[in-house]
């Protein structure tokens, strides 16, 4: 008899490539992990991972394990979820997983709430790159992802998996304290040919938006500095080093020497939640999409000026039918 628990820490190292990433996707240490795996081993009298080089690769008798892992888990999830439904309530283990500024600045007030609201429902958060959160939530290692798109670079939901938009985040143009733009009330993108720009390693989808928007603008950009978080692109900004586009969720206050100008049209990044299919009527699926987008006004981008959220399209809290089929 085959151990659903043992196959699923198998189905988690082929999702996350390393023993140790599944292990903290589990919330398990990493020997615990491996043990899990050695006693599938024992059982099948198989071998499942073979060391290559710091890390290990799954063998093809694993692969086959993998896949009928997933097999299980889907039903295992489908039983777990018409309970909930049954119930009615929002309970049981949720596995979020976020990109770094929604992390920063929704999900912090959003668990709090469904904390307060539902203490059956443990939710718990990862921060994850948005293009590989899809994957993950597409794979069943995590239920429910907050990802973003551009406005020129739309994000594709593979099939399977369901989305619902909660909300759009403006971005603004970063400049250091009496650069040329400091001044102006809005700059158009045709103006940015010449900057030094700070922005995000390849690869990851802002750095991906720069280089296509300013490339459409007539612009190589020259690229002098790259960081993975926001607030290090602006302590680069606040030194005199060049400029950032940067959205504002979750950017904080900017420190003295960072100039915000608004550019014109303005950039916008939509985020949206995901989930599978198959837990669509999940009390604490649409439970947790109903609270992002209740909390969506809240934090979204404030006017410098006046304060005011200027986040663009409508409120996140309504829902308009045919929305989607788990949040009504």
């Amino acid at each position: 008899m085959l151990d659903l628990q043992r196959l699923r820490a198998l189905h988690a190292v082929s999702v996350h490539g390393t023993v140790g990433a599944a292990a903290a996707a589990l919330g398990f240490t990493p020997s615990a992990v491996s043990q899990q795996i050695a006693k599938l081993e024992r059982e099948t009298r198989t071998v499942l991972l073979e060391r290559e080089g710091r890390g290990v690769r799954l063998t093809d008798e694993a692969w086959q394990l993998v896949a009928t892992a997933g097999e299980l888990l889907a039903i295992v999830e489908r039983a777990e979820t018409r309970l909930e439904e049954r119930r009615g309530v929002p309970s049981g283990r949720l596995a979020i997983a976020a990109f770094a500024s929604a992390a920063r600045g929704l999900l912090p007030s959003v668990l709090a709430d469904l904390a307060a609201r539902h203490p059956g429902l443990d939710a718990r958060l990862t921060e994850v790159d948005p293009h590989l959160s899809v994957d993950l939530v597409a794979k069943g290692a995590v239920d429910l992802v907050v990802a973003h798109d551009w406005d020129i670079a739309p994000l594709p939901a593979p099939a399977g998996v369901e989305q619902a938009p909660i909300g759009e985040d403006l971005c603004d143009l970063l400049v250091p304290e009496g650069h040329r733009l400091a001044g102006r009330s809005a700059v158009r993108r045709a103006e940015l040919g010449g900057e030094r720009w700070i922005c995000q390693p390849p690869g990851r989808v802002c750095h991906d938006w720069l280089l296509r928007t300013l490339r459409g603008a007539g612009h190589e950009p020259d690229i002098v500095h790259q960081a993975d978080e926001n607030p290090t692109l602006v302590a680069l900004v606040a030194a005199g080093l060049g400029v950032a586009l940067i959205p504002r969720l979750g950017r904080g206050p900017l420190p003295a020497g960072v100039v915000e100008v608004p550019l014109d049209p303005m950039p916008v990044r939509r985020l949206y939640a995901l989930w599978r299919t198959g837990a669509a009527r999940r009390p604490a699926i649409a439970e947790t999409v109903r609270t992002l987008r209740a909390h969506w006004p809240a934090v979204s981008a404030h006017d410098s000026s006046t304060g005011r959220s200027v986040a663009a399209g409508r409120p996140a809290s309504t829902v308009r039918p045919g929305d989607s089929c788990a949040v009504p």
